[in-house]
């Protein structure tokens, strides 16, 4: 079958389309035939091996698929889910059964892959992580993105103060605008922890701020947890910069009353709902017009190293899709 295989760590360079053998179906699995397959950011982790879990080599990236189930009980069901262990940038993938989710025909590959991952992070991020609160101020970095446009309008939805957005470029400000954000602001052009302060204080009315949603690390983090209010809360779910931000010493949490949290939706599929919650509501939000998940681009799979080089770029905004079938 047609896979995008790695053999050595790298860059998007490192993507290759050859043929592979069809994946063994062991019995805590399920088969899909591959329409579409999500792209994220954490993939080019994966593949140059600063990801969470060491990777090896050879194999094939991607987390999240679309497609229709082949054999067993779900035999023949179009389904969006997360792959065991990577695998999704090709013709078969195996799913993990606890996130294999039967997709109506309204639902798009795209806007169903946009959900699977991305959208169940956002949805953890401020219930389960951040536990938002009535009237709460949020940042949002990286708002642009799969993850941050999608809390953005999940914030606002559940009754955030203010939503203050950061991103790159004029365009990727207005779009967060457009989707709810009540500011939007550059943290990209700072050099140290202090402007990223003052940058996220000002844009909340010269106050610290509650939650910050955060994926950049280095002097981002290190600021974003400096212009945290008491009790705020930074939730880390990435290090897109690869820096990473400072060692936080315990006496200066218990002096301020924040917190700083990790996320990894790994650990998710442990809580009693897993993802089943996040998915079922977030499938009625799009499907009734409350939620507008971002698509940022369609590749044919032979063309995933082009994908991933915009992504690094930061040329993209929203989801990113290869198509498969």
């Amino acid at each position: 079958m047609r896979a995008v295989q790695i053999t050595q760590f790298g860059g998007p360079e490192v993507l290759h389309l050859v043929d592979v053998d069809p994946p063994q179906v062991p019995q805590d699995a399920v088969l899909v035939d591959v329409t579409s397959a999500g792209v994220n950011f954490a993939d080019t982790h994966q593949i140059d091996d600063s990801y969470l879990r060491p990777q090896s080599l050879p194999f094939v990236p991607g987390s999240e698929v679309v497609g229709r189930v082949r054999g067993g009980a779900l035999d023949g069901r179009r389904v969006v889910g997360l792959t065991l262990s990577g695998g999704g940038y090709a013709a078969q993938a195996l799913v993990h059964p606890a996130t294999v989710f039967p997709l109506p025909d309204d639902v798009p590959d795209a806007v169903a892959l946009a959900l699977v991952l991305q959208g169940t992070t956002a949805w953890h991020l401020l219930r389960t992580c951040g536990r938002l609160a009535l009237g709460e101020s949020v940042v949002v970095h990286s708002a642009a993105g799969g993850v941050g446009s999608l809390a953005v309008q999940l914030a606002k939805r559940w009754g955030a103060g203010r939503v203050i957005a950061t991103a790159s470029t004029p365009a990727k400000r207005e779009l967060a605008l457009s989707l709810g954000a009540d500011v939007a602001v550059d943290v990209a052009a700072t050099t140290d922890a202090g402007q990223v302060r003052e940058v996220l204080r000002e844009a909340n009315g010269g106050a610290d701020v509650d939650v910050v949603l955060e994926m950049t690390g280095g002097h981002v983090a290190d600021g974003s947890l400096a212009a945290l209010a008491p009790w705020g809360r930074l939730v880390v779910y990435g290090m897109a910069s690869r820096r990473p931000a400072t060692p936080v010493a315990p006496a200066d949490l218990m002096a301020s009353g924040r917190s700083v949290i990790g996320f990894w939706l790994v650990n998710a599929l442990r809580l009693p709902a897993g993802l089943g919650q996040a998915m079922e509501e977030l499938l009625s939000l799009v499907r009734t017009g409350g939620l507008r998940p971002v698509l940022g681009g369609s590749y044919p799979l032979a063309e995933a190293a082009r994908a991933h080089q915009d992504l690094l770029s930061r040329t993209t905004t929203g989801k990113l899709v290869l198509t498969v079938g």
